[in-house]
C-alpha cells in the first residue's frame, strides 16, 4: 500500500544519530503492518517534499534512531520535526507542526 514510501536499506551506523533538519521538514519513521502508522500515513500527503519517510524494517539506521528516541523501543510511528519528537501523531498534528 505504501510502496512509494519505502527507502532503500542502509548499513547500520556505529552510533545512531538523530536526523534533525528544521521545522519545515518532517521525518516519519514507520513500518509496514503497523495500524498506527497506517492511520498517520493516510492523513499525510504522499507527495510532499517536506516529508521524508523512513521504513525502519528496510533501514537499520532509521530503526536505531527510533530506538534512541524511544528508550530502546522500536515504537512507530515516530515523527521528528526539528527538535520536536512526536509519538503516534495523526496527520493533522504533523502538518500543523510543519512551518
Amino acid at each position: 500500500v505504501y510502496a512509494s514510501r519505502t527507502t532503500p536499506g542502509k548499513a547500520a551506523a556505529a552510533t545512531p544519530t538523530i536526523d534533525v533538519m528544521n521545522n519545515s521538514t518532517a521525518i516519519v519513521y514507520w513500518r509496514p503492518g503497523c495500524p498506527y502508522c497506517d492511520h498517520l500515513l493516510s492523513g499525510l500527503p504522499a507527495e510532499d517534499e517536506r516529508i521524508v519517510y523512513r521504513n525502519i524494517w528496510e533501514d537499520p539506521e532509521a530503526a536505531a534512531t527510533v530506538r534512541l528516541l524511544q528508550d530502546g523501543n522500536e515504537l512507530v510511528p515516530t515523527v521528528v520535526i526539528g527538535e520536536m519528537v512526536l509519538t503516534a501523531p495523526d496527520g493533522a498534528q504533523v502538518m500543523a507542526a510543519l512551518v
